[in-house]
């Protein structure tokens, strides 16, 4: 009669811990230069924080499910505002409204500069 397998493996112990070795570079053979940055560069979006000291203030979301049904829409500012719609009308009455916050947001038109002017 033979013993069956063992259904778990065995740990080994070893006298004392031992310090895991670095493992040794690969050549980068066949690897072509630059192939990453063949990619379609304005199907990223842009970066948020880029250097020229602009980013984003405010958001607006539109979504409809499919043709033909009740689309909604969503406003938001970091400056808090922050307004929702659901149908036709009410969409393009939001979308109305995000377009005319840009002219009274105090995160774009800072107020304390306007009076030393």
């Amino acid at each position: 009669m033979t013993n069956p397998p063992p259904t778990k493996s065995r740990t080994l112990t070893t006298a004392g811990p031992s310090a895991a070795e670095p493992a040794t570079p690969r050549p980068a053979v066949g690897e072509p230069k630059g192939a990453a940055r063949k990619g379609v560069p304005s199907a990223l979006r842009p970066d948020p924080h880029s250097q020229d000291g602009r980013y984003p203030v405010a958001w607006l979301s539109i979504s409809s499910p499919r043709y033909g049904h009740m689309p909604t829409a969503a406003s938001q500012c970091q400056c808090g505002w922050n307004h929702s719609a659901i149908g036709h009308a009410q969409v393009r009455a939001l979308i109305e409204a995000h377009t005319a916050h840009r002219d009274t947001c105090p995160l774009r038109h800072p107020q304390e500069g306007r009076a030393a002017a």
